[in-house]
């Protein structure tokens, strides 16, 4: 379904470093085409295909910062109390009509438009108000020419960029184009990802669980996964490991989807007719990443039944653990990357690890792990439970993962790692 074309990839079973694979990922993707028109409300989490451009200056006039008294700052004398006298009130959304003549001010609210002749906004809390004369008192030095005023479009100049091409809109974002008096914007079109998981054993959650089976927890943790994205999901179920039955579905999956995403036998590439399939499709590459969990991985493009149809393949390993880790390392950023999204990193915390943790060099491992605050203030991380491929409830009980780099050796208490986390501000 995908526009994408296929290129040249490495070849054959190749033991690569978590960074080469990215690379090689990386380089080989083209942002998907197409677009469409969407209201606000809509509108969160798509990616902008086109820059939001403001039809406003921002502020649309120059306006008070504060709640105070406006009046020309070139009144103000130097080493001299300097009094004014107000001759009327604006509000924000009720402008003052009138013009404010040489020793006069107006009493004026944060928001409202500056009165004409007016620069200078002196805050209420910092100036008196003569009891018999009524006339507001400036001491020296309490304020200077121009303080408290906004200017018009210092914020957004008219015809500026407010927004640019490449953006996931967030909450704030959905706000600021709001205030521009934009109600729609145009979007790339959703990326479509097609999901499946292989494996005889595998049992969905609503079926008996025969002996020897497991229930499929993968393509749940990966759909949400995938939904956090916003890339559409195309959910193809159970496949079992039968030749027939993974062709059909991978036929489908590339009508259907510019991604396949699967997890299981397909990653692993055990069986003769497994390779034979894929390299028939395309030009898939098996991969040993010297990563630790998810060490088998697939990419490549795989062609559909007409030539025009081409979908990329990411095939992750079958344990719980590993799939969803191989999902964060290597999917994340090629599917924000092919629905168009300007590249943004990852952002790596620093914490103290609260335990000693075994690592040799030459390869990465993710590690599961949950970040608090330590008496100091701090940041701490400690290790949640078993580190098994396959033990899914210690990544169910981490909110990050303890990222150890491929040529960082073991961890003594107290040393500092770096550390992804799930969940943040968005």
């Amino acid at each position: 379904m995908s526009e994408l074309g296929p290129s040249p990839l490495m070849a054959g079973d190749l033991n690569l470093s978590v960074a080469q694979a990215r690379a090689t990922i990386a380089a080989a993707l083209t942002p998907i085409t197409g677009s469409e028109s969407v209201g606000l409300t809509q509108a969160l989490g798509r990616v902008l295909a086109a820059d939001v451009i403001s039809p406003i200056a921002v502020p649309a006039h120059d306006n008070s910062a504060m709640d105070g008294y406006a009046f020309a700052g070139a009144r103000l004398v130097e080493g001299v109390t300097s009094r004014f006298t107000p001759i009327g009130t604006a509000f924000a959304g009720a402008a003052f009509a009138g013009e404010v003549g040489a020793g006069q001010c107006v009493r004026i609210m944060t928001g409202a438009v500056m009165p004409a002749g007016c620069d200078t906004v002196v805050p209420q809390e910092l100036c008196g108000v003569d009891a018999g004369s009524g006339a507001v008192c400036i001491e020296p030095g309490v304020i200077r020419r121009g303080e408290n005023r906004r200017k018009r479009g210092e914020d957004l100049a008219l015809g500026g960029c407010a927004l640019p091409a490449g953006r996931v809109i967030r909450p704030v974002d959905l706000g600021l184009i709001a205030s521009l008096g934009i109600t729609s914007v145009t979007v790339r079109r959703r990326l479509r990802v097609a999901l499946f998981s292989t494996g005889n054993e595998l049992r969905s959650p609503d079926q008996p669980l025969d002996d020897g089976c497991i229930y499929d927890s993968n393509r749940y943790s990966l759909m949400g996964a995938l939904q956090r994205l916003g890339m559409e999901v195309v959910d193809l179920g159970l496949v079992r490991d039968d030749p027939a039955a993974l062709q059909a579905t991978l036929d489908i999956a590339v009508a259907q989807a510019d991604v396949v995403l699967t997890s299981g036998g397909v990653s692993v590439g055990e069986a003769d007719y497994t390779r034979t399939l894929l390299a028939s499709m395309g030009e898939v590459a098996f991969w040993k990443v010297a990563m630790r969990p998810g060490r088998p991985f697939a990419f490549g493009p795989l062609r559909g039944t007409t030539p025009d149809t081409t979908s990329w393949l990411f095939a992750l390993p079958g344990n719980p653990v590993a799939a969803l880790v191989t999902f964060y390392v290597f999917a994340r950023d090629a599917l924000l990357q092919l629905a168009g999204a300007t590249p943004e990193p990852l952002v790596v915390l620093q914490a103290r690890s609260t335990a000693a943790i075994r690592k040799r060099p030459g390869r990465s491992e993710f590690q599961r792990g949950r970040v608090s605050q330590a008496a100091d203030g701090a940041w701490q991380v400690e290790i949640t439970g078993s580190q098994g491929a396959g033990i899914l409830r210690s990544m169910s009980e981490a909110n990050c993962l303890v990222v150890l780099g491929h040529e960082q050796a073991s961890v003594a208490v107290g040393d500092r790692v770096d550390v992804w986390l799930f969940d943040g501000l968005v």
